[in-house]
């Protein structure tokens, strides 16, 4: 195929019924090599693309402030790392997995910067180890894993404990196995599933997590069923509404779960104040749960 620079025949896109003569002599498209059809140069593959689709993708939806140097990112793991006393191989760990987000070509979270990430995602994730029925537990189910948080850094900090994520959305489901596998997080199992569906996980968690996911009524609905008895849902919540907590604490009552105090926690120096919402299992879900999937949406036990 010939360039746009060569003579074409009037009527022709670059010609136009245009004199040679009078075009001018620059090449309408830029110089280098042609692929195929057009003008259009070899696009990268590999990491190498999923690094600049990474990157374009953040420019375009972040709305944070621009990157901030690896030596930052690898500091403040270290902090967070003394902060919570995680082991020697957490940092290393919880690095692969900012680097996994941020080269992941699909959309599984709009925080994919590590300079941002290490705080939004990973300190705010850690900040569950402040509640004790996290620290002890053996068996932790995350519901909604989505972008892995709090999940992965909850299995980097707590190697000893099985962590479960589970998701109902495959390409974040791939997402999630490609990052444990990264950063050798041998503990982690990912469950392609809606909460209501995993029969095999009825009452077999000792803690399960919740990050921006739902409501506490329909987080506590959720989580009863899969919680053996004394075990703890902990949701993630940054503001809750008086009508919202007197709702959670309604819904679970009737799925047997009683609510204890908030803990407050401050994440990182600009989060703010949030609560952990910690629910103790303290009697048997009735066996009419869990409901269908999407009832506890559609049809709120209480709120």
């Amino acid at each position: 195929m010939r360039s746009c620079a060569s003579g074409l025949r009037p009527g022709s896109r670059c010609g136009a019924g245009t004199p040679r003569s009078s075009r001018p002599s620059r090449p309408c498209c830029p110089p280098g090599p042609r692929r195929g059809h057009g003008c259009a140069r070899p696009r990268p593959r590999g990491a190498a693309a999923r690094l600049a689709h990474g990157r374009q993708t953040w420019r375009r939806r972040s709305p944070y402030a621009p990157a901030v140097p690896a030596a930052h990112v690898q500091a403040r793991l270290q902090e967070l790392s003394v902060r919570w006393a995680l082991p020697a191989t957490a940092p290393g760990q919880l690095a692969t997995l900012l680097t996994e987000l941020e080269l992941e070509p699909s959309s599984v979270t709009s925080v994919r910067d590590p300079a941002v990430a290490v705080d939004v995602h990973v300190a705010d994730a850690l900040s569950g180890l402040a509640v004790p029925e996290v620290r002890t537990a053996a068996a932790i189910a995350d519901l909604g894993a989505g972008g892995g948080f709090p999940g992965l850094a909850l299995a980097a900090a707590l190697p000893a404990a099985r962590v479960t994520l589970v998701e109902s959305v495959g390409r974040k489901c791939e997402f999630l196995g490609r990052a444990a596998s990264a950063a050798g997080l041998h503990n982690v199992e990912v469950r392609h599933s809606r909460a209501e569906e995993w029969r095999d996980g009825l009452g077999t968690q000792d803690v399960v997590t919740a990050r921006a996911l739902a409501s506490l009524a329909v987080l506590a609905e959720y989580a009863a069923p899969l919680l053996r008895d004394g075990g703890a849902l902990v949701a993630w919540k940054a503001r809750v509404a008086p009508a919202e907590a007197e709702a959670g604490a309604t819904a679970a009552g009737i799925v047997g779960l009683e609510p204890r105090p908030p803990v407050a926690v401050e994440p990182y120096a600009e989060s703010g104040r949030r609560d952990l919402y910690v629910y103790l299992k303290v009697r048997s879900t009735p066996e009419r749960f869990p409901r269908r999937p999407g009832m506890a949406r559609k049809r709120p036990l209480a709120g």
